[in-house]
């Protein structure tokens, strides 16, 4: 039995992945990361930088890219429920400017791969939660670029209802991206 489930999505190359969980009386165990594991399942990634962020209800971080040095995530929720968000910026793929959406929680134990040349994003929907990923590039702030969380052409269906829209908190930064359209990537 291997130690995850990798649930391909509608989006080549990004992957639901569920780590198999040992669970007993003294609590549980479960591999979050292997890398021949993921090699086996099509996921032949290496991973240079980890990070984790903490963020209340109805923060918005997002949508986030490298333009030059384009970072792939294997991202996760330790503590609290978020919806997470990764946006199709391949220009050459046939689902370029779609997305795929999943609930992210300490709960379901689920964590999203997100690949290279993709903006992503989430929405913390519960009283707070702790957010923590993997990167197969460095964070470079030079080259850091996003795109606006309600493009009208990716027309992400955030859970705003879960945290009412005048709670939203989101960077100035973030608030400040331009659309899919006006951003010039080169992927």
């Amino acid at each position: 039995m291997g130690k995850f489930n990798f649930a391909k999505t509608e989006i080549d190359g990004v992957y639901i992945i569920e780590p198999i969980c040992f669970e007993d009386e003294r609590g549980f165990f479960m591999e979050t990361y292997n890398g021949q594991d993921f090699k086996n399942n099509g996921l032949d990634v290496e991973f240079v930088q980890d990070n984790h962020s903490k963020s209340r209800k109805g923060v918005l971080r997002g949508l986030h890219l490298q333009y030059n040095k384009p970072q792939g995530k294997l991202v996760r929720v330790i503590s609290g429920r978020v919806f997470d968000v990764a946006v199709d910026l391949r220009k050459s793929s046939k689902t370029y400017g779609d997305y795929v959406s999943v609930i992210l929680s300490g709960e379901n134990r689920k964590q999203l791969y997100v690949p290279p040349n993709f903006a992503h994003g989430f929405l913390v929907l519960s009283k707070e939660a702790e957010f923590v990923y993997k990167c197969t590039d460095f964070y470079d702030g030079e080259d850091e670029g996003g795109i606006i969380y309600n493009d009208k052409d990716i027309a992400i269906d955030w859970p705003l209802d879960e945290v009412g829209e005048e709670n939203l908190v989101l960077s100035s930064k973030d608030l400040n991206w331009k659309s899919l359209k006006e951003t010039e990537t080169k992927f």
